[in-house]
């Protein structure tokens, strides 16, 4: 035992699977990167780790059995949650649409400029307002965790910081690859549409799958 961790090992290699399923927050980091660089896409992703530390405090402290206890406060938070990643999803097809239509002869004017959305600030929300997430943790981490080790916030503590880490570099590889790919499609406008749209699909997947999501 690690400081109350029981098999640490076969938390790794979980917590190192579970980082890498697409979701969200991924997707969304990935997105910020590609349209608008590598420094907004840290950007999304320090939304996404704030946000994730705050959901892993929330388990440890008890707020999943709260929800549990609570449905009708499972679904206030749930059906918000979706609406909001439902309406990112529409927000991205909106914008395809636009570049879809728009005429070649406007690729090379200079784009009006506009007040983008702080992708620190959506990150975060999109973290927080799951929670799936939240009874995910808690039941995730409560598997490793000694409930008779006398200080269980420390193997909280470690846990939230290797799955943090894991987190740290597959954001940045998410980062990093969608500069690269942003570079490589720029020229090709519908190509870069039709990734768009599909990007807001999946969001709209996103939303229709936490708006169904149960308790069980």
């Amino acid at each position: 035992m690690f400081f109350g961790i029981t098999d640490l090992w076969t938390y790794v290699l979980g917590a190192f699977f579970i980082i890498l399923l697409p979701g969200p927050n991924s997707l969304y980091v990935l997105a910020t990167a590609a349209q608008r660089g590598v420094r907004q896409g840290y950007r999304g992703a320090a939304g996404v780790f704030i946000g994730d530390t705050v959901l892993m405090v929330l388990a440890a402290a008890g707020v999943a059995s709260l929800l549990k206890s609570t449905p009708i406060l499972f679904n206030v938070v749930k059906y918000a949650g979706a609406a909001y990643l439902a309406w990112i999803g529409f927000q991205m097809l909106r914008g395809a649409w636009r570049s879809w239509r728009r005429p070649a002869s406007a690729e090379a004017a200079p784009a009006p400029e506009r007040t983008e959305e702080d992708p620190f600030r959506k990150a975060l929300v999109i973290s927080l307002m799951n929670p799936k997430a939240i009874l995910f943790f808690i039941s995730f981490f409560i598997q490793f965790v000694d409930p008779a080790y006398g200080t269980p916030a420390l193997s909280f503590l470690i846990l939230g910081a290797i799955c943090q880490l894991f987190s740290v570099l597959y954001l940045s590889a998410l980062i990093f690859g969608g500069t690269f790919l942003a570079n490589q499609f720029r020229a090709r406008r519908k190509l870069s549409a039709g990734l768009s749209t599909g990007v807001g699909m999946l969001f709209l997947g996103f939303g229709a799958k936490l708006a169904t999501a149960t308790l069980s």
